[in-house]
C-alpha cells in the first residue's frame, strides 16, 4: 500500500482532531484543574503547619517562663482552629504541665481531657491518658481512673496504666483488685522498665490482709450498731424514769 500522500495526511489529521479534539481538551483542563488544586492543598497544609507550630512555640515560650497568662490565649487558638494538629495535642501536654505546676489541677484535668478520652491507639493519647490518671489520684477521684482505664488493650504504657489501676482500687478499698494490678504490674520488662518495682513491692505489702479487712469490717459494723442502739436505749430509759419535776396535786 503507497504512503498517504501529505494532503490526505493532513486532512486525516483534521478529521481525527474534529472528533477528538473536545476529549483532549477536557483531559488537558482536567490535568490543569487537578495539578493547581494539589498545589494549593499542599500550599494550605504547609500554612496551616506553620500557623499551628507559631502557637505552639508561643505555648512553650510562655510554659518556660511560667507565664500561664501568655500560653493560655494561643492554647485556645490552636485547640480551636487547629484541633487536627499534631501541635494540639503537644499543646495540651504542655498546658497540663503548665497548670499543675501553678496549682492549678482542675484546669489541667479539663485542658487534658479531650487527649485522654481519645481511641488509645495514638501514642500521644496514652500518654495524655496516663498524666490524666495522675491527676485524677492526686483529686482523689479513684473511680473516675478506673472507668478510665479499666480493661484497656495492652500497648506501651500497660504497667504505668496497671499501677495506677492499683493506686485507685487501694481508695476504693478493692484490695484484692489493687494486689491483682500491682502484680500486674510488676511484669515489667527489666531491660527497658517503666515503673518503679522496688515501689510496688511496697505498695503490695502495706495492703491489709484478708484477717485484717474481715477485723476492721466487724469493728465498723459493731460501732454502727452501736451508734444506732445507743439513741435507742437513752429514749427508754427516758421514758421509764418517773417525772420528778411533775408538779404535786393541790389537795382539795
Amino acid at each position: 500500500m503507497e504512503d498517504l500522500s501529505e494532503k490526505e495526511q493532513l486532512d486525516a489529521i483534521r478529521t481525527w482532531w474534529a472528533e477528538n479534539g473536545s476529549y483532549v481538551i477536557g483531559g488537558i483542563v482536567v490535568g490543569i484543574v487537578v495539578i493547581f488544586g494539589w498545589n494549593r492543598w499542599q500550599t494550605s497544609v504547609a500554612d496551616t503547619e506553620i500557623a499551628a507550630s507559631t502557637l505552639f512555640e508561643g505555648i512553650m515560650e510562655a510554659a518556660e517562663l511560667n507565664l500561664v497568662d501568655n500560653a493560655e490565649l494561643p492554647a485556645e487558638t490552636l485547640f480551636s482552629e487547629y484541633s487536627d494538629s499534631p501541635y494540639a495535642a503537644q499543646a495540651r501536654l504542655a498546658m497540663t504541665r503548665l497548670y499543675m505546676d501553678t496549682g492549678r489541677d482542675q484546669d489541667a484535668a479539663d485542658v487534658l481531657r479531650p487527649l485522654a478520652e481519645m481511641p488509645p491507639t495514638d501514642e500521644l493519647a496514652l500518654v495524655g491518658r496516663f498524666r490524666m490518671t495522675q491527676i485524677l489520684l492526686y483529686q482523689e477521684k479513684p473511680q473516675e481512673v478506673v472507668d478510665l482505664v479499666e480493661g484497656l488493650p495492652e500497648s506501651g504504657f500497660s504497667t504505668r496504666f496497671s499501677e495506677s489501676l492499683g493506686d485507685a482500687y487501694v481508695m476504693l478499698e478493692r484490695y484484692a483488685d489493687a494486689e491483682a494490678a500491682y502484680m500486674a504490674a510488676s511484669n515489667d520488662d527489666p531491660l527497658a522498665p517503666t515503673v518503679d518495682v522496688t515501689m510496688l513491692q511496697l505498695k503490695i505489702n502495706d495492703l491489709p490482709s484478708a484477717d485484717q479487712i474481715a477485723t476492721e469490717a466487724a469493728e465498723a459494723a459493731a460501732t454502727e450498731e452501736d451508734a444506732v442502739e445507743g439513741p435507742a436505749d437513752e429514749a427508754a430509759d427516758g421514758a421509764d424514769t418517773p417525772a420528778d419535776d411533775a408538779p404535786e396535786r393541790e389537795s382539795e
